[in-house]
């Protein structure tokens, strides 16, 4: 009897034991040991709005900004999901750079046509017009904004986007951004401020080369910092953290334009893209447009080694030949380097896109060259940059250090200036 009795205690004992265990194992992980939360959800400034913030559109006439990035979180295009919608009456379209559908190359100039999938009417913003004219508003009440941008100055849409505010200003109408994440992390600001005597449509405002904001914090920063002064809405993301990459989303990643394929793509374009204000081709009409860069007169193993040896952080270079397709050197077999990020948080991309530029140039003074001035003297590598000191130091022989140290003071003067306008 007594033997049993401590038998049966012991198994209580155990039971009660195992049921501590289950139960502290399912909070907060949403097993079905308990009833613990679940994971907060990532969702986009669309998924926001059509969920929370409806009010904003309902009702009225919406004229909608945006390219093949502007998809939900189950990648449905925001163009379908207004159409469809029985509250809402999406009267136009309005394509930047590459277009609505995204089927233009870099530079090519979209039309005014009719979208075939809608029968709505498709407005270029970029060529001949890039501001929305009163013409191009008439048959709108509010303008909505829904673009992933890639994080770096000289893309295109965030102007597009500003100079659609201005309008927005001016013909008396409320203008929306649907916020999207900034894809190489909402941290990390490099580069120098933008001279505004340099000011181009790849660099309108004096921001840096890589900002580390989202557009919905740029359309802020701009709307006040540089008096566009628009009725301004930003639809927020809900539970993006700054330190995120655009992988951290857990969101599939949808080309922004022709050239930028994959995430790796986006986080080596801030400097790479320096490429594109030289005769060296950054790779456009290769599968890895601005990974790989070279040109016919490079040895790609003497760069490789050169780019190598200064041991720049989280990235390694390998020497790499290739023949692009259309652009700079087209159907020319180039030799050159692949950019191999090794760790994108050490990962410095401005400071190595510069010694790139850098290092060709002291190699091959004899064929490498900036593109040709315009008739106020100013390259496209300028525009790029943001200034003219930077070419000039590269010509002078000055250390990439050095440079980095004079665009320093100013880099911090708008990181205290960016801080008013940070949303997460």
């Amino acid at each position: 009897m007594k033997k049993w009795l401590i038998t049966c205690l012991t198994a209580i004992l155990i039971l009660s034991s195992l049921s501590v265990v289950l139960a502290d194992n399912g909070k907060g992980n949403g097993h079905a040991y308990g009833k613990g939360k679940k994971e907060k959800e990532f969702a986009l400034g669309v998924d926001v709005l059509l969920s929370d913030k409806k009010e904003l559109i309902k009702g009225k006439r919406v004229g909608l900004i945006t390219n093949p990035t502007g998809v939900d979180k189950q990648l449905t295009s925001i163009v379908d999901l207004l159409h469809n919608d029985p509250e809402v009456e999406l009267t136009a379209l309005y394509g930047p750079e590459h277009g609505v559908r995204g089927d233009a190359q870099a530079g090519q100039y979209v039309e005014f046509y009719t979208d075939g999938k809608t029968g709505l009417p498709v407005y270029s913003l970029y060529g001949k017009t890039r501001k929305p004219t009163p013409e191009m508003l008439e048959n709108i009440d509010v303008l909505l904004f829904d673009i992933q941008d890639v994080g770096a100055r000289f893309y295109t849409y965030i102007y597009t986007m500003a100079y659609a505010m201005e309008a927005a200003k001016e013909n008396n109408m409320p203008f929306i951004v649907l916020d999207r994440p900034n894809p190489l992390n909402g941290t990390n600001v490099e580069g120098p401020v933008l001279d505004m005597k340099y000011a181009s449509f790849v660099g309108n405002y004096a921001i840096p080369l890589r900002h580390g904001m989202t557009v919905g914090e740029l359309a802020k920063l701009f709307n006040k910092e540089f008096s566009i002064g628009a009725d301004l809405t930003v639809v927020e993301m809900k539970n993006w953290k700054r330190h995120m990459y655009y992988d951290d989303t857990k969101l599939p990643f949808v080309m922004p334009s022709p050239n930028m394929p994959t995430l790796e793509t986006a986080i080596t374009y801030p400097g790479a893209a320096l490429i594109e204000g030289t005769n060296v081709s950054e790779g456009r009409g290769t599968t890895k447009p601005f990974e790989l860069i070279g040109a016919p007169f490079i040895n790609a193993d003497e760069l490789a080694t050169s780019l190598n040896e200064l041991n720049l952080p989280g990235v390694a270079f390998r020497a790499a030949s290739f023949t692009p397709t259309f652009s700079k050197h087209a159907g020319q077999l180039s030799h050159g380097i692949q950019i191999h990020i090794t760790d994108r948080k050490t990962y410095k991309p401005i400071e190595t896109g510069l010694h790139i530029v850098k290092t060709i140039h002291d190699l091959y003074p004899d064929n490498f060259a900036f593109r040709a001035e315009n008739s106020a003297g100013i390259s496209f590598f300028d525009n790029l940059m943001g200034n003219r000191w930077v070419r000039d130091g590269i010509v002078a022989g000055r250390s990439v250090e050095d440079m980095q140290a004079q665009w320093q003071v100013e880099l911090e003067e708008f990181k205290t200036v960016r801080q008013t306008y940070l949303l997460y």
